[in-house]
């Protein structure tokens, strides 16, 4: 892995909804172990403190005026970054689940393989998190269907758990799904000819708050991302900057 003076420009993308009860441990830990990276907190609308307990722990935040969802609040970040010149950007959630030590490995990832999308999986291989069955079911039918539509074998399209590289921050700062970014993504960006690759990463139980998926919001969120990614087959592929 490169020395941290060698470590090209890299933004830490955390958006968060109402996650006053982890947000200071997750940028806690990414300044553990990300020491090079800058760190922009994505304040979706928070009702509680989110976005003044990320400022007073060195976070740059950029507060939403309401709720817009985690497509948008992403965007917005890579919008940060394709504005800063930022050569790398790495997506982390506020809830604690994904593990800040194993960004290094997601940004040396992105830079040996030359892939321009790096993605975190949980199910490469097995490292102890389980996921509720009904949840698990349906994100196993998404990995299917996207296996098949794009001919390459993904397992856990719905990580929000990935590595950018300046062309996808690019493209990702002009159009990024906003209902159901992390499946459609994946669908958008390899018709668009990048390159992605999943590697294995360990997920940890919910740092603080609670899960809004239910049961029956897993089956209706399986149900609606299939006919998005059919709306998106249908569509133009999108074209991504020539530039590096």
């Amino acid at each position: 892995m490169p020395s941290m003076n060698d470590m090209p420009k890299t933004l830490v993308i955390i958006p968060a909804f109402n996650e006053e009860d982890s947000i200071a441990h997750v940028i806690s830990l990414i300044r553990e172990h990300v020491l090079w990276a800058d760190v922009v907190v994505i304040n979706d609308g928070s009702a509680d403190n989110t976005g003044e307990i990320a400022e007073s722990h060195g976070a740059i935040v950029l507060h939403l005026p309401h709720n817009v969802g985690i497509g948008a609040a992403v965007q917005t970040g890579l919008i940060f970054a394709a504005r800063g010149g930022y050569a790398v950007a790495v997506q982390n959630d506020g809830d604690g689940q994904h593990d800040p030590h194993e960004i290094p490995l997601l940004v040396n990832d992105l830079l040996e393989s030359g892939a321009d999308l790096v993605i975190g999986s949980r199910y490469i291989e097995d490292r102890g998190y389980i996921t509720p069955a009904a949840r698990r079911f349906g994100i196993e039918i998404l990995a299917r269907v996207i296996s098949l539509v794009t001919g390459q074998r993904f397992t856990d399209p719905t990580s929000g758990f990935r590595a950018f590289s300046r062309r996808t921050i690019r493209l990702c700062a002009e159009f990024y799904p906003h209902d159901y970014p992390e499946p459609e993504s994946v669908v958008l960006l390899h018709r668009a000819g990048l390159r992605l690759r999943e590697i294995p990463v360990t997920m940890n139980p919910r740092y603080g708050g609670t899960s809004s998926i239910t049961p029956l919001k897993s089956g209706l969120y399986m149900i609606k991302v299939l006919l998005s990614i059919l709306i998106d087959l249908l569509r133009a592929p999108l074209k991504p900057d020539a530039k590096n």
